[in-house]
């Protein structure tokens, strides 16, 4: 249950972000606050069923982030700095897109000058990250089965004849 939960909650966080890395109308501080607010009845879900350690919450940092970029100031050298810090699962052009993309809704917001973004770009310069900008919505985290070992001791099973697997034999 634990493995198949956090495949969704991966699913629901890469689609998601991709859709707000591709879409101008996504990337505004009341999407930010929308996708944030989603985000916080997932994780209540997850606690509610007791599965907070599944890893299924780390999927979904990515996306996390992204809402976060969405509603914090965008202005000053400690805004750029904030950023850089707190958007440690997001990739720098990821960063740089949403920052590209934000549209205001309103006139209490205003567009990310460019020469802020430049500032993010220089400080993110030497972070080794993937050139990607959207992420795998077909990725596919490996099955684990635990390992319950049998009470039964192997020296005393018998293989019937009738598999057929005469070649077998006890060492």
């Amino acid at each position: 249950i634990k493995q198949v939960v956090k495949q969704m909650f991966y699913i629901i966080g890469a689609v998601t972000l991709n859709n707000l890395l591709l879409r101008k109308d996504m990337c505004s501080w009341s999407k930010g606050m929308q996708i944030r607010y989603n985000v916080s009845q997932l994780e209540e879900w997850l606690r509610d069923k007791n599965l907070m350690n599944s890893g299924a919450k780390e999927t979904l940092e990515p996306l996390i982030q992204a809402a976060q970029l969405l509603q914090v100031k965008k202005k000053t050298d400690e805004d750029a700095e904030a950023i850089c810090s707190m958007c440690n699962a997001l990739t720098t052009a990821q960063i740089v897109k949403v920052l590209n993309l934000y549209t205001p809704v309103n006139e209490f917001e205003e567009r990310v000058l460019v020469s802020f973004i430049r500032t993010i770009q220089m400080r993110l310069r030497d972070r080794k990250d993937s050139p990607q900008l959207l992420m795998d919505a077909k990725h596919i985290f490996p099955v684990t089965f635990p390992f319950n070992p049998s009470s039964l001791a192997l020296e005393t099973i018998q293989i019937p004849a009738s598999l057929g697997l005469g070649f077998i034999s006890r060492v």
